[in-house]
């Protein structure tokens, strides 16, 4: 067995009294920030992954759907539409990074990916298909699911803007989001995970039977993870977002 790290000693020893589900967020929150002051020099991301008690081989147990975090993600989020005429204009105005229809895709198609959110008006779809070997595997493709196929590019430009993120449920019913930084106030990241659970919550299917919620788990880019009592979850949710 190899021997562990000073960092690992140390976060081992912070750690301690944590290897049982703890069943207030603020208190895996909290305790992340604190492992994080002591043992990171950069800014982690805070993040949030959940096992779901679905069967994603069936079509109506799929999970997927977007919220946006009241506290943002702490990084500024680069936005193209793909959009004609005054839809492009009105993407501009809204904070878009870039906006156009042929020659945005043109630039595409060579090469450019400078943006993190891909909007699309539903009669610039058609264009795009050209693009889809290229935006799907990078998970850029617009998709009415998650509002990035839409006439109302303005607000889709300022949610993607405002914290914008899309939870989807993987292969083996994961979902993995970021919820924000560690160096965020510990309230900011606590608003930003209750609003995530809730949407996780709604965006349950109705053929789901069982446990739903099936484990939750808080972490840092680089540090260590800590299991939420997912019993608690829903109560939790339901006293802080009312």
């Amino acid at each position: 067995m190899s021997k562990l790290t000073k960092k690992q000693k140390k976060i081992a020893e912070m750690m301690e009294g944590f290897n049982q589900p703890v069943a207030n967020a603020i208190d895996a929150i909290t305790k992340l920030q604190e492992v994080a002051k002591e043992v990171s020099k950069f800014n982690e991301t805070v993040e949030c992954h959940m096992a779901l008690g679905i069967d994603v081989k069936h079509a109506d147990q799929q999970v997927r759907s977007t919220t946006v975090l009241p506290a943002g993600l702490g990084k500024t989020v680069r936005v193209c539409v793909i959009a004609k005429g005054v839809k492009a204009t009105e993407a501009k105005e809204a904070g878009a990074d870039e906006a156009g229809a042929e020659e945005v895709i043109d630039k595409i198609a060579g090469g450019w990916f400078e943006f993190d959110t891909l909007i699309a008006t539903p009669d610039c779809m058609g264009m795009l298909g050209k693009l889809g070997r290229v935006l799907g595997p990078k998970g850029l493709m617009p998709n009415p699911k998650t509002g990035t196929v839409t006439l109302d590019v303005a607000k889709a430009v300022k949610d993607a803007k405002a914290g914008k993120v899309e939870f989807r449920a993987d292969k083996q019913g994961m979902i993995h989001v970021p919820i924000g930084k560690v160096q965020f106030t510990s309230d900011d990241l606590l608003k930003n995970y209750f609003t995530l659970a809730d949407a996780v919550l709604r965006a349950k299917p109705s053929t789901s039977k069982g446990v739903y919620l099936k484990s939750v788990y808080l972490t840092t880019t680089m540090g260590p993870s800590i299991k939420l009592d997912n019993k608690n979850v829903a109560t939790e949710v339901k006293e802080n977002l009312q």
